[in-house]
């Protein structure tokens, strides 16, 4: 069983993936507290992975994307084959504290402020931005790095940024800007 904040069907908002239609399945609870984080950890249902795959492949989206709260909280290999073997694309969104199990497709790290990044492979690194040191996250090993808003608040320092720094790429919270889930 699986604590699960909801599943929904729409288009990814941020990052590599950008308008891409996409299940989500967003897991309740967070080994981390950030004041920006759009979950209500509180909220949520149990659910067998038969229930989640069941949903999840009522939508006609290919890609999944397992995300929170820190989905690595409450996923395992099993699930990630069950998904799998439904033919989707597995993707996660994860604070990159906890290890990883095989077999998921794109890594997306958000790293946090003070808590280690401990995954060995990451597609892409996506940072909200809220002037703090980004050293540390341009040296994690990663195909792509990019710097989002906070809550899309202080654009013109991210692009200022971005323009100093152009290992970075802008990710607005898309999905916001157009009003969609």
């Amino acid at each position: 069983m699986r604590k699960i904040n909801e599943i929904f069907y729409s288009l990814q908002g941020e990052g590599f993936h950008t308008g891409t239609p996409a299940v989500f399945v967003r897991f309740s609870g967070c080994n981390l507290r950030c004041g920006f984080c759009d979950t209500r950890h509180e909220e949520g249902v149990m659910m067998t992975d038969e229930e989640i795959v069941e949903k999840v492949s009522s939508f006609p989206a290919r890609m999944v994307i397992l995300t929170g709260g820190e989905p690595s909280l409450w996923i395992d290999k099993s699930l990630i084959s069950r998904l799998r073997e439904a033919g989707k694309q597995v993707c996660i969104e994860t604070n990159g504290t906890r290890p990883l199990p095989d077999g998921i497709d794109w890594v997306t790290c958000s790293p946090k402020e003070n808590a280690p990044v401990v995954l060995e492979r990451v597609d892409e690194i996506k940072v909200v931005y809220t002037g703090q040191d980004l050293s540390a996250y341009a040296e994690i090993p990663a195909r792509y790095h990019f710097l989002q808003p906070c809550s899309c608040q202080n654009t013109k320092e991210v692009v200022d940024y971005i323009l100093r720094h152009p290992r970075w790429r802008l990710s607005l919270q898309t999905h916001k800007l157009i009003d969609i889930q």
